[in-house]
């Protein structure tokens, strides 16, 4: 391993700890970071194609249907200018697309590679998101496909993580039209979920270890909050998205298939069988 640019050794040795099954809170060193201020952040919003960016309203409840969202009262640039009052928040979507922040993502990536490759293999499609939000904003209940580091930048934001193999709370055909782009990444929310969630609290310079398909929520604290998240793919997690949708093959011959099995197992043969259907089928 190289020297660590971002994460001390005692965080990459907790890293180490859990990943990819465990979430964990993390240390990093990215506080002064002049890509990460507001002003640099207005700019890049202005660079960033429309489709990058997402933009809601933060006062919305923990459990909300993607179509029941409503439109933000204010123009984006408006908000970015008074997140104090605006009451939203916003995602800079794959920020790669600007040479100084994919320098950024990948050195930060960089320092996690020697934990990484040997468990789940190369850092794929890699990623990543900065999220800007006013006071209070909640994200609601949610996964997302990729691993996951979320890096506080700026104010405080509480994410409750629960288990991603729990099929109480995501049933598997959830699970599986999800990768078939069928299903929006936001989950119904029952409230005798919140027992089996782990709510961790971040502050500038914590981070967050989220893994791969966890469910979650975030509620912003009392200041505006700039967080990074830096994702990716590998080959585990491909071949557990390709189980699943040879799983939703087989229910729909009338089968009652197993789950993918989670991490160590490889998922390799459902996995394989899911790519030669796929390549028959053009």
């Amino acid at each position: 391993m190289g020297d660590p640019r971002f994460f001390t050794p005692e965080a990459l040795t907790t890293f180490a700890g859990g990943y990819p099954v465990q979430p964990m809170k993390l240390t990093h060193g990215l506080l002064a970071h002049p890509l990460l201020g507001l002003p640099a952040l207005q700019q890049l919003a202005r660079e960033l194609p429309a489709d990058s960016i997402e933009y809601n309203p933060g006062n919305l409840p923990v459990g909300i249907a993607p179509e029941d969202v409503p439109t933000p009262e204010r123009a984006l640039e408006q908000a970015l200018e008074g997140l104090e009052s605006a009451g939203v928040w916003v995602v800079l979507k794959r920020i790669e697309q600007v040479a100084a922040y994919r320098d950024l993502m990948e050195s930060i990536l960089g320092d996690l590679a020697h934990v990484v490759q040997p468990r789940t293999g190369a850092m794929l499609r890699q990623e990543g998101f900065i999220f800007i939000s006013s006071p209070g904003a909640v994200t609601p209940f949610h996964f997302d496909p990729e691993h996951n580091i979320l890096l506080q930048v700026r104010g405080s934001k509480t994410m409750t993580v629960f288990p991603g193999d729990d099929e109480a709370i995501f049933a598997p055909h959830v699970h599986e039209a999800f990768h078939l782009g069928q299903h929006h990444r936001n989950l119904p929310w029952q409230e005798d979920f919140a027992g089996k969630g782990v709510a961790i609290t971040i502050h500038p310079g914590e981070a967050i270890h989220v893994p791969v398909k966890a469910p979650h929520w975030v509620q912003n604290g009392d200041g505006v909050s700039v967080s990074l998240s830096v994702t990716w793919r590998s080959e585990w997690s491909f071949a557990e998205a390709d189980a699943r949708a040879f799983n939703h093959v087989l229910r729909g011959v009338g089968l009652n298939p197993r789950s993918p099995a989670p991490y160590p197992a490889s998922n390799r043969v459902k996995a394989l069988a899911n790519r030669a259907l796929r390549r028959l089928r053009g």
